[in-house]
């Protein structure tokens, strides 16, 4: 397969660091790489793309300059509070990009610096092998928002750093360094800023160079967890787009664009 279906991507990057190695790069630099609409759909389908090419036996997902991914564009969000069949779109898309991740038999390595939020994260912290940045900037985002934390949280924190601290970061909506996330087990490696290009490439390499069958069956064996995990996944997806439709979360995405503290004492229906 040649990389003429590289051609497809606006906002990804693709490229070919290493026989063997697949590097997405979310390149939107100037809004620290925020996932919009079109972001956010070649999110979804890269996976597939990529598993599909022989040529690729791993995979490094990073974001061009100092952010990995600042979360979600706020024009996107507008849509999900505002448009019923954009909310209905954005939900199949944000359950495709979870599932697709997870059945993607190419082992995915994450490199992460700067903020990692929304979208972005959930990729992040779906990969294979996440490894940050020890001064990296980890938030789930959802709460602080107005809205349930359901793009990915809730299959996967629990199984990485314990029901505890999950609920304590996710419920507050605390941010974490990359040298707290490497502590409590959410990451794999956390590094020095400028050690992460070559560590991930290191570990790509790795893999690519291993033995193929064994490493993918493995990671199939393992996301089987993940898979159980499924209806606690698709409750926490639908709850989070239900809150779409409510009025916390037009506080909260107010508060995010007048850059103030939110008070959702006022908007709360319970």
């Amino acid at each position: 397969m040649s990389d003429e279906w590289f051609k497809r991507y606006q906002r990804l990057r693709l490229s070919r660091p290493h026989p063997g190695v697949l590097k997405i790069e979310m390149n939107r630099p100037e809004r620290l790489n925020a996932a919009d609409e079109q972001m956010h759909l070649e999110l979804v389908k890269i996976w597939r793309d990529a598993d599909d090419d022989p040529a690729v036996a791993s995979i490094i997902l990073t974001g061009v300059g100092k952010a990995f991914s600042a979360g979600g564009d706020f024009e996107m969000l507008k849509g999900n509070i505002n448009d019923f069949d954009q909310r209905a779109a954005r939900w199949k898309q944000s359950k495709d990009l979870v599932y697709n991740m997870i059945n993607c038999s190419k082992p995915i390595i994450s490199a992460i610096r700067g903020p990692a939020a929304g979208a972005g994260l959930t990729c992040g912290m779906l990969a294979d092998i996440p490894i940050v940045t020890k001064t990296a900037k980890i938030v789930d985002g959802h709460t602080r928002l107005g809205v349930a934390a359901g793009d990915h949280a809730a299959i996967i924190w629990p199984l990485l750093c314990g029901i505890a601290k999950a609920k304590y970061y996710l419920l507050l909506c605390e941010s974490m360094s990359g040298e707290e996330a490497e502590r409590i087990g959410l990451v794999a490696l956390a590094v020095d800023d400028a050690d992460l290009e070559s560590k991930s490439l290191e570990v790509a390499v790795k893999l690519a160079e291993g033995a193929q069958t064994a490493i993918r069956w493995t990671k199939y064996a393992l996301n089987n967890w993940l898979r159980m995990a499924g209806p606690t996944f698709d409750a926490s997806l639908a709850l989070e787009f239900m809150g779409f439709g409510g009025s916390e979360v037009k506080e909260g995405l107010a508060s995010h664009m007048e850059k103030r503290a939110p008070n959702f004492s006022r908007h709360s229906p319970i």
